[in-house]
């Protein structure tokens, strides 16, 4: 699968503003991490061995690990691991490309002692950017293994489905680049109507000051802040 824009945005916002992910991952997976974990990003690039014998290359959108707070009351010090795609077009082998790669972060990160492999399957997701109504509120994988059967959820979070207001009063800043896919389908009336054009600009207006907001009290920093700036403006670009 070619690389969109659009996973570049992802990674780019995820290298360059780790932290914002937080929020992101207790949206979806209903975790309830402050922001005072550490986030280490790990190794995107992943070679997957196909049925001929040769080697292909996969990179993810996403991989990564949150260390809980050493004062954390029940975890302290736990790590978890997390794999989060972008996806910008349904193609239906979404879920079969998540577990080729859960399968070789699971490999990547084995235990062998004495006679047991152990590995450990990633929390995954997927991050959904052109939802429709036939787009699932979470996929499922499910393994039959000579030992009895094994199932795990991949939860899909809808972007298209958040107002702008709500990404901020959840502190979801990593997915303000993305909002501009609310008003794709309405690209051709906004060029038509210059009523309509004005107001999607009042609102970008706002979104503009409402980030020097929450950079002036401390939610985010000026790089986070410019960064954000630039990845909506790229977005906003390939997209219209």
């Amino acid at each position: 699968m070619d690389n969109t824009p659009y996973d570049d945005v992802f990674r780019t916002l995820l290298t360059d503003c780790t932290e914002l992910m937080i929020p992101v991952v207790n949206e979806i997976f209903h975790t309830k991490y402050t922001g005072k974990e550490t986030i280490c990003l790990l190794q995107n690039e992943h070679f997957i061995k196909m049925p001929d014998g040769s080697e292909q290359e996969r990179i993810t959108d996403s991989s990564f690990e949150i260390i809980s707070e050493e004062t954390a009351p029940i975890a302290q010090g736990q790590k978890k691991r997390y794999h989060i795609e972008c996806q910008s077009t349904e193609d239906g082998s979404m879920i079969v490309r998540m577990f080729e790669y859960d399968t070789q972060l699971a490999l990547e990160n084995r235990e062998f002692t004495s006679n047991i492999l152990t590995v450990q399957f990633p929390d995954s997701a997927i991050v959904s950017l052109r939802h429709t109504k036939n787009t699932p509120e979470e996929m499922t994988v499910k393994v039959l293994t000579p030992g009895g059967r094994v199932s795990y959820t991949v939860p899909v979070l809808k972007v298209k489905r958040y107002t702008i207001h709500e990404l901020f009063e959840k502190k979801l800043f990593f997915l303000i680049p993305f909002h501009i896919f609310v008003y794709e389908k309405s690209f051709k009336e906004l060029e038509e109507n210059s009523e309509k054009l004005a107001k999607l600009e009042e609102e970008y207006t706002a979104i503009v000051n409402r980030l020097e907001e929450d950079r002036k009290n401390g939610d985010l920093n000026e790089y986070e802040k410019v960064t954000i700036l630039e990845m909506s403006d790229t977005v906003i670009k390939h997209l219209a």
